[in-house]
């Protein structure tokens, strides 16, 4: 497994409108790029092949309670070690949406893949063991959550069609300007964030009213620390920004060099906070609020 160290670049001003334009339409490409398989067309999960990413497409990247990284794919959920080794966790469901919500505690959201006992799709689905089984919850064979995010005011889930929140059975339907590629909600809900082709939208109040981030750059996933004021994302070109004070500002980190597909990030005892990236080319990890960036897994 090759290793390598990712540094943050000199401090650059905002990108020209031009470039800004061509980076949402890039956005833009990978929000409907992702096809839905059609029932039962998952493959068998492969064994995971160490040192290498287990799928073409990560929908999800997340730190679980006990540290270890966790990836969503197309294959079902894969777990990490930190010294790089893969572990297939449960049946094989095309893991469209995914989201933690406490110790082996599980949101998600999806397809069933062959000789799985749910529907198509699966709605929103439920695991209280790491992932091994999952319930279902509510909309099977309704909705297909590809953005799903959990706090304590509960679920807010986008199904291509609808922004919904929900208790985990009775939902309600909400408005929001532009269609989000992914959602991130703070610990408490109550301050949520959106990536959509126009720009970051920011809720106050747990996704009822959005309104546009003008301070922020044009990012394709986001995520929000425990601390509820910092923030993680990376833009369509793999340049990771970070912000302190819940999305105000944003402060430019390492460049990726290559489009995201997730990222994740936890607030540490000491302060420091830890992100975890997966782009198209491989998944790294950064120790230090995203000053540099050392490479897990590759394609």
């Amino acid at each position: 497994m090759r290793l390598q160290r990712l540094h943050r670049p000199p401090a650059s001003s905002r990108r020209a409108g031009v470039l800004l334009a061509a980076a949402g339409a890039a956005l833009l490409t990978l929000v409907s790029g992702c096809s839905s398989p059609e029932s039962g067309s998952a493959a068998a999960s492969p064994s995971p092949e160490a040192g290498s990413l287990p799928s073409g497409h990560v929908h999800g990247v997340a730190i679980g309670p006990d540290g270890a990284l966790l990836l969503a794919t197309h294959e079902g959920l894969v777990g990490v070690s930190e010294s790089g080794q893969l572990t297939s966790i449960g049946p094989v469901i095309d893991l469209m949406g995914f989201a933690v919500s406490g110790a082996d505690h599980y949101l998600a959201s999806g397809h069933p893949g062959p000789g799985v006992d749910l529907p198509q799709p699966v709605g929103l689905i439920e695991s209280t063991d790491g992932g091994r089984t999952w319930t279902a919850l509510s909309r099977q064979g309704e909705s297909d959550f590809h953005a799903l995010t959990v706090s304590d005011a509960g679920v807010l889930g986008y199904d291509g069609s609808l922004l919904r929140s929900t208790d985990g059975r009775t939902w309600e339907q909400l408005q929001i300007p532009a269609e989000p590629h992914t959602l991130a909600a703070a610990p408490d809900g109550t301050s949520v964030l959106a990536t959509t082709q126009q720009g970051l939208l920011r809720s106050a109040d747990a996704g009822s009213s959005w309104s546009p981030v003008d301070s922020a750059p044009l990012l394709q996933v986001v995520d929000w620390a425990e601390d509820g004021t910092t923030a993680v994302g990376v833009d369509p070109a793999g340049t990771v920004w970070t912000s302190t004070d819940a999305a105000g500002s944003w402060q430019e980190r390492a460049q990726l060099g290559a489009a995201p597909h997730a990222v994740t990030a936890a607030s540490a005892d000491d302060g420091t906070i830890r992100i975890a990236v997966v782009t198209a080319e491989a998944l790294l990890e950064s120790q230090d609020g995203g000053q540099t960036f050392t490479v897990l897994l590759e394609h």
